[in-house]
């Protein structure tokens, strides 16, 4: 008898519909075929000893089973339970007719137990987009599965009620849908918050700014001056995720593994802190089992290095094209993956060896161009690529014995959702940007104009400092995150509400800063729902950049200066 069932391969973040064809002719033997790889061929032995246990028996007769389309390989252990229910039918043990409804995953234990497998969701989204009615997951794997709308999620915890509930002899109730437990309240996610540190006023301010415009940022400063306890606060001052960034940002970690007890939809932006020893796989991703790395992980997130001049030349130089890129291709030579990568670099390393350059009480012992040999460890692209560069002191005592509350993350997060709705409104016509630092070199004329004055100035600090071509963009780019978060905070620009009215409504649809939607009020309002308004005509249309934002976006460029470290 031939059948069919249906499962789904990895292929990087979304999934393949696979069809399991099974045949039983007269002969001997199972022949798997269809380019699996070792852990799919091995598949037969767990399958005999489940089979087993479950109370089925495996024909005597020759079993053929094919894993189409036979060009692509098939790799892992999610093929165990689709093969073992496709060897059923077609030996008659169950009734084929309710198989072409489902796609199937999970790995068999020996006795039988349905084993969670990853990149279940990815599957689930395979199975809805291809118009089966539901999926069969191991229980594990039910809340992961459950976030996708519009599909039965059954759950199994062996391979007698997977078969039992195909066969129609067990009825298994579908999984409720799990997307109502997205939470959109970044306030609700983070332990952390930025009213526990006691001043470093510049330094949140220029965190503030990167999470607004999602810039890459460094902090420099002496052992114990706070840069890894700002770091890990920068995620609760970032906008809340939009559904659409939710499901992708869970579909890299349930392909990676990464979901761990919490296996439904994520909420919270992820931070991704790799140590220094981190190889260059590890971080960008690939292997011989193509896997997303840490700059994936962290997509629509945080990736913190810290220590950044730790790491190997060469590990960091894999950054450069992920940085402008927003995604990793990773090749083989019979086939492709693509991750994206849309992260927020957040860096932070000693000024010298021994830590302790430029600070206000301790002296240096660092010898002669020790200092500067130390800085470049990290090369003069990566640093271009960074758009804030921040000097962290050590804060006073009496500021660190002082009562006096710091402003809380909610406060910031405020004006960082309200500068992200300008941007939102802004990019509407744009496919694929959201925020400022993804604006290209066309982008900037249209949504950068530069009065005379603003014009004049970066001139002149280009020359002074010897600054690159990307440099000049950067800071623009800055500077207009500047703009808009000034704009944000008082006058009125296309409708925008001031911080303090952004409620929690208001903070779901600031978040859709990576939906590629606006409504087109808004975008009309801002001056950018038509593409042809020409550049003189856009500085009346949105925030103007003035030369005090040029003045502030140069001022974070230190590491730019030639006498820095020398």
């Amino acid at each position: 008898m031939f059948v069919k069932a249906h499962t789904a391969s990895l292929a990087g973040i979304d999934a393949l519909p696979v069809v399991v064809e099974a045949t039983v002719s007269s002969g001997l033997g199972m022949y798997l075929v269809g380019l699996p790889d070792s852990a799919v061929k091995e598949s037969q032995d767990r399958i005999r000893s489940a089979f087993a246990g479950c109370g089925f028996k495996m024909p005597g007769k020759r079993l053929v089973v094919n894993l189409a389309p036979a060009d692509v390989r098939k790799e892992g252990s999610a093929f165990d339970v689709p093969i073992a229910v496709a060897v059923l039918a077609a030996s008659e043990q169950i009734r084929a007719e309710r198989l072409g409804d489902y796609m199937l995953t999970g790995e068999l234990s020996l006795d039988g137990t349905v084993k969670p497998v990853k990149g279940v969701l990815p599957i689930a989204v395979a199975a809805r987009d291809g118009g089966f009615r539901g999926v069969i997951v191991p229980v594990e794997n039910i809340p992961e599965a459950a976030v996708v709308e519009g599909l039965d999620v059954i759950g199994v915890e062996t391979l007698r009620q997977a078969a039992d509930f195909l066969d129609g002899t067990l009825a298994i109730a579908p999984a409720p849908h799990a997307i109502g437990e997205f939470s959109d309240d970044a306030g609700e996610l983070y332990s952390e918050d930025f009213s526990d540190v006691k001043g470093q006023g510049h330094v949140k301010r220029a965190l503030e700014i990167a999470a607004a415009g999602g810039h890459n940022v460094i902090m420099i400063g002496s052992p114990g001056s706070g840069k890894t306890m700002l770091a890990r606060r920068m995620p609760s001052i970032m906008p809340p995720m939009s559904l659409a960034e939710a499901l992708e940002t869970t579909k890299i970690h349930s392909v990676a593994g990464k979901l761990g007890s919490r296996k439904g939809l994520l909420s919270g932006r992820p931070f991704r802190a790799p140590h220094h020893l981190t190889s260059q796989v590890a971080l960008i991703g690939g292997g011989s089992n193509p896997q997303p790395g840490e700059v994936s992980l962290s997509h629509n997130g945080i990736l913190f290095l810290d220590e950044l001049p730790e790491f190997g030349r060469s590990v960091l130089e894999v950054l450069r094209q992920p940085m402008e890129d927003k995604r990793i291709s990773v090749s083989r030579a019979r086939y492709s993956v693509e991750y994206p990568a849309n992260f927020s670099l957040v860096a932070s390393m000693n000024p010298c060896p021994c830590g302790y350059y430029n600070h206000p009480t301790k002296e240096c012992v660092c010898g002669g161009g020790v200092v500067f040999r130390y800085l470049n460890r990290i090369s003069g692209p990566l640093m271009d690529r960074i758009d804030l560069h921040i000097e962290v002191t050590p804060v006073p005592l009496a500021e660190i014995s002082s009562a006096a509350p710091a402003e809380s993350s909610a406060e910031i997060r405020k004006r960082v959702i309200a500068a992200r709705r300008i941007q939102q409104a802004r990019f509407a016509d744009c496919e694929g940007v959201h925020t400022n630092a993804m604006m290209n070199s066309k982008m900037l004329r249209r949504f950068c104009p530069l009065s005379r004055e603003s014009a004049a100035m970066l001139e002149t600090a280009m020359e002074r400092l010897s600054l690159s071509a990307r440099a000049w963009d950067r800071i623009i780019k800055v500077a207009r995150t500047i703009a808009d978060l000034d704009a944000a905070a008082g006058a009125d620009y296309g409708g925008v509400d001031a911080p303090g009215a952004v409620g929690a409504s208001a903070s779901a649809s600031a978040s859709a800063s990576a939906s590629a939607s606006a409504s087109a009020s808004d975008a009309a309002a801002l001056g950018t729902a038509d593409p042809d308004v020409a550049p003189e005509n856009a500085s009346t249309m949105v925030p103007d950049i003035t030369p005090a934002h040029i003045a502030e976006a140069i001022n974070y460029r230190s590491l730019d200066r030639e006498s820095w470290g020398r």
